[in-house]
């Protein structure tokens, strides 16, 4: 199996680049997304689960995210997990992902549990001008989460922010190549396909 990581900030373009190389490889390809492992806030009250930081690397399960790559590097099955983002819950399902030639794991801390960089083959990181970042988190929250501008500009000036030059913007030293989404990334992502599929010929895993 051949293991992609994807790290980068906030609305970098990180999804967008996993979706890309999935939709276009060859090979059997699978996204686990390190949203869908955020520790499940369900025993506090709405409004407090509003209030977690979410952008620290404490928030996340990195343990059951590293289980679940390793045993689907072993050859089993994983049940696929899921996260509300309305709510602030997590949302697991009974959905099972088989282990594919390809995994790609994205998230904005994707680099940081260094035993979880050590089982990639290849470490990516998606930058992107604050300005840009800003502006497409809007939109999205805004369109996909019931989010409102005021909570997406207060969120962002607490956590967001303070999150990427604390931690996020130091992941690029760890990736292998960087990928500037400011511009059209197609290049880049024929090239990482290339890689990949090269990988998977070849057994790597």
């Amino acid at each position: 199996m051949v293991i992609i990581g994807i790290c980068g900030g906030t609305s970098s373009g990180k999804s967008s680049v996993a979706r890309k190389i999935k939709n276009d490889i060859s090979c059997s390809c699978e996204i686990l997304s390190q949203d869908c492992y955020y520790i499940d806030q369900g025993s506090k009250p709405f409004e407090e689960r509003r209030l977690v930081d979410y952008d620290d690397p404490k928030i996340f399960e990195h343990d059951a995210l590293l289980e679940d790559v390793r045993a689907l590097i072993e050859g089993k099955c994983i049940n696929k997990k899921g996260y509300d983002y309305e709510n602030h819950r997590r949302a697991d399902t009974n959905e099972l992902i088989s282990p594919p030639e390809v995994l790609i794991i994205e998230g904005i801390h994707a680099l940081h549990d260094k035993n979880l960089r050590r089982l990639m083959d290849l470490k990516i990181y998606v930058s992107v001008d604050a300005d840009t970042c800003l502006i497409r988190r809007i939109r999205r929250d805004i369109a996909e989460r019931g989010r409102e501008t005021d909570n997406i500009l207060a969120q962002y000036e607490k956590t967001v922010k303070p999150a990427f030059d604390k931690y996020i913007r130091n992941y690029e030293a760890k990736a292998d190549i960087s990928i500037n989404n400011n511009r059209d990334y197609v290049v880049a992502v024929e090239m990482v396909i290339a890689y990949a599929e090269k990988k998977a010929a070849e057994g790597t895993k």
